[in-house]
């Protein structure tokens, strides 16, 4: 089991705790809070993502071939989002990034549960996680 898939299952575990969405946004949110700041000078345009409609940055690195994303958004359940992003894209190769499948919000059940302006804001965080490890592959 790839490291990805084994993040897609503790996922699903931990929402089945949950018996309803309320608990399980509130869930998301404390993940979101449990993110390490970012410094001040990642917080710029240059990292901004567009297509979210509350900002988000996102700035990376790569060492040793594996890369390292550093995230935060000014909106609870985004910065939650993020959260699960991180958990299953970072700290990976640039190719054990893009072999990951995306359908991990589909499994959660994010997908219908979000609003059609945040799964915009998730892919388009999505598309620039694989963009990046597009460039580094």
């Amino acid at each position: 089991m790839s490291s990805a898939q084994q993040a897609t299952a503790e996922l699903l575990e931990e929402f089945s705790f949950f018996d309803n969405w309320m608990d399980r946004y509130q869930y998301i949110i404390d993940m979101g809070k449990a993110l390490p700041s970012m410094p001040d000078e990642w917080v710029t345009t240059e990292y901004r993502i567009e297509g979210c409609q509350s900002n988000v940055w996102i700035h990376h690195q790569i060492e040793q071939g594996v890369l390292h994303f550093d995230a935060m958004s000014d909106a609870a359940i985004v910065a939650g989002l993020i959260a699960i992003v991180l958990r299953l894209y970072n700290d990976k190769t640039p190719t054990d990034i893009l072999a990951t499948p995306t359908d991990t919000f589909k499994q959660l059940g994010l997908e219908q549960h979000l609003s059609p302006t945040r799964n915009n804001g998730l892919h388009a965080m999505l598309n620039h996680i694989y963009t990046t490890a597009q460039q580094y592959a």
